[in-house]
């Protein structure tokens, strides 16, 4: 059963801007540059049937390219038991609406509807243990002012990737373009 999400991938030259933010914060396993993506959709593992009917579904999701920033930090988690750091996308309607547009394609395949709030960010850790929670506040506080480069997003990917703590390698299964 392959575990499937979609995403953005993020350009190499921000995965350069966010690596920048990398570092400094003990019980952090910061992810690799190359692993850096906003999740649009997180499908799970499915069965290859089910898969398929959403790889094809999502080809119906297209609506034209935007622009897109990242923009200041965050952690999920209470900051005394922070699980992961990210970084932030400011709003945009497109990217929105084409998380809506997937989330009914994912729907009409079979899954159930998304539990959590759509959040877009770009994770850049994820935690270990327990951390120094004021360690944490002052990583956030020294990075509070990020901002990337604006980015274009003209596709987006349907990855897989297997069964673990999170991060990465992911494997692009099909690419999507929005015009």
């Amino acid at each position: 059963m392959p575990r499937l999400f979609t995403g953005i991938e993020v350009p190499s030259e921000v995965g350069e801007e966010l690596r920048l933010l990398t570092g400094g914060l003990e019980g952090a396993r910061w992810i690799d540059p190359e692993n850096y993506h906003i999740t649009l959709r997180f499908i799970g593992d499915i069965d290859d049937v089910t898969a398929s009917d959403v790889a094809n579904l999502l080809a119906h999701t297209s609506g034209g390219s935007f622009s897109l920033r990242l923009s200041s930090v965050g952690h999920f988690g209470p900051v005394t038991k922070t699980r992961a750091l990210w970084a932030g996308v400011q709003h945009v309607q497109e990217l929105i609406d084409l998380h809506a547009r997937q989330e009914r394609m994912c729907q009409m395949a079979g899954l159930a509807p998304e539990g959590r709030k759509f959040t877009p960010h770009v994770t850049l850790a994820r935690m270990r243990g327990t951390p120094n929670s004021l360690d944490v506040e002052s990583y956030l506080a020294r990075n509070s002012g990020f901002k990337s480069s604006s980015f274009e997003v003209t596709r987006f990917v349907l990855f897989s990737a297997k069964p673990s703590t999170g991060g990465g390698p992911y494997l692009v299964e099909q690419v999507y373009d929005l015009a």
